[in-house]
């Protein structure tokens, strides 16, 4: 057995129903949350966690507070992250998507890597925005590694295309 083959196997959430969310950005952990493993496929890993920030975040399009919840959506085959954000009432905020390496999990541990791009659908999905461009070209990621840099366009592309069509009740189904 590969180092990786546990990785790709399924795992029934209720032998791990608690999962540490690793968010690892320019080689170093960026946030570290538990949250709960409500699914692995082997490919997409959900999970349900509060807002791990310290106090409120107004983006300016959307706040995250204390109360609210994330339904987080990670796969191990595509280069990004799906966020479902709810206030504490249980009302729809939206999505926040990060553009991420795939997905490794190893036991109780998922760690993502984040690659600076992120896109907003609000959720009405009248507001479809792309976010932190300017982080991402200034990341050097295109010089260093310009794949990564290309797969990781291509995702934010992706990303746009299934927030301004219907594309996202079919991904996170």
């Amino acid at each position: 057995m590969s180092a990786n083959s546990a990785d790709r196997n399924p795992q029934p959430a209720d032998r791990n129903p608690q999962l540490d969310v690793v968010l690892v950005k320019a080689g170093r952990t960026k946030i570290r949350y538990s949250g709960e493993l409500l699914a692995d496929d082997g490919t997409r890993v959900a999970v349900r966690a509060a807002w791990a920030g310290s106090g409120v975040r107004d983006f300016g399009f959307v706040r995250f507070e204390p109360g609210d919840v994330f339904t987080e959506y990670y796969w191990r085959d595509r280069w990004y992250a799906v966020k479902e954000v709810r206030s504490g009432t249980g009302a729809l905020k939206g999505w926040y998507c990060d553009v991420t390496r795939p997905a490794r999990r190893s036991g109780p541990e998922l760690v993502v890597e984040d690659l600076d791009l992120d896109l907003w659908r609000s959720a009405d999905g009248t507001d479809v925005r792309r976010l932190d461009e300017d982080e991402f070209a200034e990341s050097g990621l295109g010089e260093s590694d310009p794949e990564a840099a290309s797969a990781a366009l291509a995702a934010l592309d992706e990303l746009e295309s299934l927030a301004r069509g219907d594309g996202f009740a079919a991904l996170l189904a």
